[in-house]
């Protein structure tokens, strides 16, 4: 759990197929993996929006996220927290 504390990341959900992981407006889905080498394998990340919760889809080299059958095109920011804070879960959960 320390390696979480120090990207400021919190395990808010714990079943026996998969887990949520949350930083700020960021969601991500971790699906155990029981004995695999790879470890645990993250799922998409998401951000919660005024829509509700968002995926980062790509169009044509243009970044969108998409939620509920809505899709409207994300800020260079929202790319860049959305990449960071998978980068960051992905390290914490390494090992």
């Amino acid at each position: 759990m320390s390696r979480l504390d120090d990207f400021h990341i919190k395990l808010v959900g714990e079943g026996p197929a998969v887990s949520i992981y949350v930083r700020d407006n960021c969601i991500a889905a971790v699906g155990a993996n029981p004995g695999a080498p790879s470890g645990p394998t993250q799922g998409s990340t998401g951000l919660m929006t005024e829509q509700g919760l968002a995926y980062l889809v790509w169009r044509d080299g243009h970044a969108f996220l998409a939620s509920k059958g809505i899709e409207t095109p994300a800020t260079p920011e929202q790319v860049a927290v959305m990449q960071q804070f998978s980068e960051d879960l992905s390290t914490a959960l390494s090992t």
